[in-house]
Formats: C-alpha cells, sequence, structure tokens
C-alpha cells in the first residue's frame, strides 16, 4: 500500500507540472527546475531506510550527475529549432544525453571519481 501511495503521489506532482504547462511554460519550468524528483527520491529513501547517509550519498551523486544531464536540456531545443519532429528530436536528445553520461563517467572513473 505504501508503494501505491509513493507512485500516485509521484505521478500526481508529474501531472500538474504538466497541466502547468499547458497555461504556462514559464512557471511549468520554474516549478520543474524545483529538484522535486530529488526531493521525493530523498523523502522516500529516509522513510523507508532511516539512513541519512544514504540521503548523503544519494544527493552527492545527483550533484555530480548535473552536467551531463544539461546536454538533455541543450539538444532538445537546438533540435526542435531546427525544424526537427519532436519524437525524432527527443529520441537523439535522449541518446546524445546516454552517450555524455558514459563518457562523463568514463572521466570521473580516470579521476579515481567512483560512485557509491
Amino acid at each position: 500500500m505504501y508503494t501505491l501511495f509513493k507512485i500516485l503521489f509521484t505521478a500526481v506532482i508529474i501531472v500538474v507540472i504538466s497541466e502547468i504547462a499547458k497555461r504556462s511554460t514559464l512557471m511549468a519550468g520554474i516549478v520543474a527546475s524545483v529538484p522535486l524528483t530529488s526531493l521525493l527520491a530523498f523523502t522516500w529513501l529516509y522513510f523507508d531506510t532511516q539512513d541519512s547517509l544514504a540521503v548523503m550519498d544519494l544527493s552527492r551523486n545527483i550533484l555530480l550527475m548535473i552536467p551531463p544531464s544539461l546536454m538533455f536540456f541543450i539538444a532538445l531545443p537546438l533540435l526542435l529549432g531546427w525544424n526537427m519532429s519532436f519524437i525524432l528530436s527527443l529520441l537523439i536528445s535522449v541518446s546524445l544525453t546516454g552517450i555524455v553520461y558514459w563518457v562523463y563517467l568514463y572521466i570521473l572513473n580516470f579521476f579515481g571519481i567512483h560512485l557509491v
């Protein structure tokens, strides 16, 4: 029952953001840029485990993963601006982001930064 509650609560937040976007992409961007997903993940992890060190590790890992995730937000508007179809732009953006993540993790590993 608790897992179902977590799923429904998290889904409601995503639906609310998409509904806000229908009225104002600026407001939706502001709401979506707040680390709601991370906040929910921290909350669920802590209440499930009572382990603040796990929350700390998750927070550190999220912080380290911000740079490669920016590729998606750079590529998608550029591709759409070049009049590429939405689906193709989305697929290319996700693919580029995946490649950048892979390279980024390789670079982190090269410098001795191992994620937990």
